[in-house]
């Protein structure tokens, strides 16, 4: 039943990662959340859970612990003062550098029981299942 399958890529993936990052306290979300806000500093909590498709009510108790950490800093928005932007502190900036070569190592981990075609062919399938597909990818 492909429900199963994807449930077990998701432990499996989750468990590669968890093994890569040990000693590093910070999960996927988190590291996808920092990622997303290194490449758009200043970004929003409703656009940054629309770029990480993570529902906006969870994702402030991620940004709540990666400031707690002094991974990330939240302002008052120069637009409009309601709104909070983020931006990674100094300190965040140095974990993502750390930790990259080991997120890598934990990408190709999880697609080492495939050919470079079939891993190709896969990523293409996962961005069709999730409705990513676009021109530039």
């Amino acid at each position: 039943m492909p429900g199963h399958l994807i449930r077990r890529a998701h432990q499996i993936s989750g468990a590669i990662f968890a093994a890569h990052l040990a000693g590093f306290d910070l999960t996927s979300v988190q590291y996808a959340a920092m990622e997303a806000i290194a490449a758009q500093p200043g970004i929003d909590a409703t656009r940054l859970s629309d770029l990480i498709a993570f529902d906006k009510a969870t994702l402030g108790g991620v940004l709540d612990r990666l400031e707690a950490k002094g991974l990330i800093a939240r302002q008052p928005s120069s637009q409009d003062r309601r709104v909070k932007s983020v931006a990674l502190t100094g300190a965040g900036k140095a974990l993502l550098d750390s930790v990259g070569p080991r997120v890598v190592a934990a990408q190709v981990e999880m697609m080492r029981p495939l050919s470079e075609a079939e891993q190709a062919q896969f990523i293409t399938l996962l961005k069709k299942f999730v409705g990513r597909v676009s021109p530039e990818d």
